[in-house]
């Protein structure tokens, strides 16, 4: 599994996303289409961009009962998207009935990953907000874990914590990490962020990226420092 960078088109309208990817003329590259994109156009979006050629992370992070989630990954299975997310915090059962709900007949699926603690979340509003008064990196290494168990393919989680994550889960479980900024860049309303060069050092699998490629002058030329800095 090699690392990869995916840009969050986060994005209001179909217009405005063609129009930024159809600045990418000599790469297609891996896109992460969030809830933002995907309520304003529907299932339709995912299979356009499916066919400009472009691997997709449908980032709508289901949280529900364990059958309504599994109902839910069905529908999602056949949008041939490359990689989807739930939350963790839904439970390892409504984990199980998501990889049940997500594998097709002859057995293949996308990619499942949940997240564990969202980017904007510290230590103070995690424990003023929802009462866990746990150490956040021990609440996220034990939502890992319950994933692993589970039987999904890896986390999101902070790019601070992926290093951690494979030391609790394995080198073969995945880590995908938003809150990646430049170092001369603007963090915006990330509490945990890290470079692309820092993260590729810790062990991350994928970064997330959005703001600092698409509001740039020159996207393209901003993905390909972020591909320079954590890939290459």
């Amino acid at each position: 599994m090699g690392k990869d960078v995916i840009i969050a088109c986060d994005f209001s309208s179909a217009e405005k996303v063609f129009e930024f990817l159809d600045k990418f003329t000599d790469t297609k590259p891996f896109v992460k289409i969030g809830m933002e994109l995907f309520y304003a156009e529907g299932p339709s979006i995912v299979k356009e961009i499916k066919k400009r050629g472009h691997k997709i992370f449908l980032d709508l992070k289901l949280h529900d009962i364990p059958n309504t989630v599994k109902k839910s990954m069905a529908v999602l299975s056949n949008l041939d998207v490359d990689l989807c997310n739930l939350h963790a915090a839904g439970t390892k059962r409504m984990m199980e009935a998501a990889i049940e709900g997500l594998t097709r007949e002859d057995g293949t699926r996308p990619l499942l990953i949940a997240v564990t603690q969202l980017t904007s979340t510290d230590q103070e509003s995690m424990e003023k907000d929802l009462l866990i008064k746990e150490d956040i990196a021990n609440v996220v290494m034990h939502y890992a874990h319950n994933a692993k168990e589970a039987g999904l393919d890896g986390v999101v989680c902070s790019p601070l914590e992926a290093g951690k994550v494979h030391d609790v889960c394995g080198k073969d479980f995945i880590t995908v990490t938003p809150g990646v900024r430049f170092a001369d860049g603007d963090i915006g309303d990330q509490k945990r962020v890290m470079t692309p060069t820092e993260a590729k050092k810790i062990g991350s699998d994928y970064i997330v990226v959005g703001r600092p490629i698409t509001a740039a002058d020159d996207p393209v030329k901003a993905y390909m420092r972020c591909v320079e800095e954590f890939v290459d």
